[in-house]
């Protein structure tokens, strides 16, 4: 079975599920509150905060977006979009104080680098590389991230299999480690999101991909459902966006997870992990007295006499059965055998009681 470790954290499916608060945006571009929010995602039980490393002029073009009318989330932004990117981005000066303060709080610092010069940049800094959907047709970034010889965690939102196959393709070759995520790239907040989310394709990824992959979610809905439902499919890494306030003004705190709905989601899942058990069929511990009363015993169905030839209409399989009964699927074994003692109307049959 598949398995890696993001840090100190093994990831697979026989693992706890890995939660990714991915602050992206919701920083503000304040180095305080991106500090802030690594604190309040760690104390909700997150396993890392994510960011995403871009400059606007090598992500978006300005002129670009000018000539077109805004487009789905992008409608309620009353800045133009190159704006908006501009201040979402990250000041790489930020990197060793994120750093720093993801270690204070235990746990992994990510991020998205959607430029080739920053995935060098924050190697040093980072536990694994996220490969945002947009990205997953730019098979040179995606090649240079899998060198790097970290985790890749590859999201699959707005793409057909066949861009799915070839960035996986282009991973493989070079790097082992990656957890494959389902995603919907619709930022809306739009609750009827959910019907789009498709989860089954994680089936289809396990299906094509078999154990090179370990699976996961990126999520931009609201609740935790998906996100339940995704784990008990196999899913072992979920992203969601985190912040502390979702009335905040920004391009991601509507659809965000915060510290509260964080913590539910996570306590759930741990919940819904332990449910799911080990996958082995056997007697449970918490089952071990009720087979006792809920199992049924070969029992005499009238008092037997010693040295009583036993015939089929003189037994009857009643509740409970004790250590030293005989299920009844062994009735045959019992049949034509003699009774060793006098055997009382309902008595269970031991085989010490017959030769």
């Amino acid at each position: 079975m598949n398995s890696f470790k993001i840090n100190k954290k093994k990831i697979g499916l026989s693992h706890p599920t890995y939660f990714i608060a991915d602050i992206a945006a919701n920083h503000d571009s304040s180095l305080r509150r991106a500090k802030k929010l690594i604190k309040l995602c760690a104390l909700a039980g997150a396993d890392a905060a994510k960011f995403q490393h871009f400059k606007a002029e090598t992500i978006v073009s300005d002129y670009g977006f000018k000539k077109m009318k805004k487009l789905t989330h992008q409608k309620k932004w009353k800045k133009s979009i190159f704006q908006v990117y501009k201040e979402a981005s990250i000041n790489p000066n930020w990197n060793m104080e994120l750093k720093k303060t993801c270690n204070k709080y235990k746990i992994d610092f990510l991020t998205s680098p959607y430029d080739l010069k920053y995935v060098n940049d924050v190697n040093k800094y980072i536990s694994a590389y996220k490969i945002g959907s947009g990205d997953i047709t730019w098979i040179k970034i995606i090649e240079k991230i899998a060198k790097q010889k970290k985790p890749v965690i590859l999201a699959t939102g707005a793409s057909h299999m066949s861009d799915v196959e070839r960035a996986v393709n282009a991973i493989k070759k070079i790097n082992k480690n990656l957890v494959l995520m389902q995603c919907n790239t619709n930022y809306t907040g739009n609750k009827n999101n959910l019907n789009y989310l498709n989860l089954n394709v994680l089936n289809s990824f396990k299906s094509r991909f078999k154990n090179k992959v370990i699976l996961g979610l990126s999520d931009h809905t609201f609740g935790h459902i998906s996100v339940l439902a995704a784990i008990a499919m196999g899913a072992r890494v979920i992203e969601k966006h985190f912040t502390d306030n979702n009335l905040r003004k920004g391009p991601d705190h509507y659809f965000s997870m915060n510290p509260k709905t964080w913590k539910e989601m996570v306590n759930e899942s741990r919940k819904l992990e332990n449910m799911l058990g080990d996958g082995k069929k056997k007697i449970e511990y918490n089952e071990t007295k009720s087979i006792i009363v809920q199992r049924r015993s070969i029992r005499a169905k009238i008092n037997i006499s010693k040295n009583t030839l036993i015939k089929e209409n003189m037994l009857i399989n009643l509740r409970p059965i004790t250590k030293n009964g005989i299920p009844p699927y062994k009735i045959n074994k019992i049949i034509n055998k003699r009774a060793k003692l006098n055997i009382k109307c309902q008595e269970e049959i031991t085989w010490k009681k017959i030769i």
